[in-house]
């Protein structure tokens, strides 16, 4: 009998986990379709795409999985019309938030997404939290020879960069316009390992908030990355070193 059980418990957890990657490979399929549909379909002509494609190749997304999502965003195959639309709220402590939504049905999401936030302690805004960030392409890699790191930072000034953020184990984060990133990528690329590059909502500037509501803004991101439409998440919450 324990052995069913033991059998039992293990279908559970992998209808679990192939649950949480099925998940994970509609949003990357979504974002995939998005990017091809706005820029076109071939990841050399667009960094965006080819960003994403890497990534989603990362979780072990299928290449069959990629090409039809490449496909059904430049038209070659039916599908359904995808929308991208941005939703405000704020947080417990007042923290802002920015929810990006790919999805094939606004009102579904609009009404899923406002349960989560109101179960949470948080509520949807309009036009109050917007203008605290700004957006911005992203380039984050690993420094490939930190003796070059005055190097690498010329050369980011070079290509136009808004700023340089040093994180932990030799990452860095550089940040530009959207419409500079090409030109930033081709000036740094040279100096980085497992680069990702991105468009992002970057916040003027962060806050701090007391213990107890970082456990419920914790809770709240969570849930709210378990809802198939939400892409990403953005915040003005201020990282702890």
């Amino acid at each position: 009998m324990s052995g069913h059980s033991k059998w039992s418990q293990i279908k559970y957890k992998k209808a679990i986990e192939d649950a949480k990657k099925a998940k994970i490979f509609s949003k990357f399929s979504r974002l995939i379709s998005l990017a091809a549909r706005e820029k076109g379909g071939d990841p050399e002509k667009n960094s965006q795409l080819k960003s994403i494609i890497e990534k989603a190749k990362s979780f072990n997304m299928p290449q069959e999985n990629i090409e039809k999502a490449i496909k059904r965003g430049a038209g070659e195959i039916e599908g359904a019309k995808l929308e991208n639309f941005l939703i405000e709220a704020l947080g417990p402590g007042g923290v802002s938030i920015l929810i990006d939504v790919v999805t094939d049905n606004k009102n579904r999401a609009l009404s899923e997404i406002k349960k989560i936030l109101e179960s949470n302690n948080s509520k949807m805004v309009s036009g109050s939290v917007i203008w605290k960030f700004k957006k911005l392409g992203k380039i984050q890699g690993v420094l490939k020879d930190l003796n070059r790191k005055e190097e690498f930072e010329l050369a980011a000034i070079e290509g136009r960069a808004e700023d340089i953020k040093e994180k932990k184990d030799g990452v860095f984060e550089v940040f530009a316009l959207p419409e500079n990133l090409n030109n930033l990528k081709s000036k740094i690329e040279e100096f980085l390992d497992q680069q990702e590059v991105s468009i992002e909502f970057v916040p003027n500037e962060e806050i701090s908030i007391p213990k107890e509501d970082l456990e419920k803004l914790k809770n709240l991101f969570e849930k709210l990355d378990e809802n198939e439409d939400v892409q990403e998440i953005y915040s003005d919450l201020k990282e702890e070193d």
